[in-house]
């Protein structure tokens, strides 16, 4: 069981700064490496049609969901990092843009 300890306390020595002690260096490690794998899937509000459809158009755009109130239609594009949202008072336009979305990405009217 020595053996093991003295090979987890080298992995762990190597992958922090100097000055923590083992125990800080164990928590330093766990933390930086739980922060590397979580990608936040946070949200960002799009002002414009024509940036709307750019990012919709992208690679990693999956699907699109479209949220219908009595005033306001709202356009949420997910990506891999952030979930876009497009906000039109004008059903007209809203319709105009639900056409011209890419048709190879999935929509869901909610």
């Amino acid at each position: 069981m020595k053996g093991r300890w003295k090979n987890v306390r080298r992995v762990i020595s190597s992958h922090c700064p100097q000055k923590l002690g083992f125990v800080s260096c164990v928590a330093f490690v766990i933390k930086s490496n739980s922060s590397s794998s979580f990608t936040p899937k946070m949200p960002k509000q799009i002002h414009e049609i024509k940036d709307f459809l750019l990012t919709a158009r992208r690679k990693d755009a999956r699907s699109v969901k479209i949220k219908r109130s009595k005033d306001v239609v709202k356009f949420k594009v997910r990506c891999s990092k952030y979930l876009y949202t497009l906000c039109v008072f004008d059903p007209e336009k809203a319709d105009k843009l639900k056409q011209s979305l890419p048709p190879g990405l999935s929509v869901q009217d909610l």
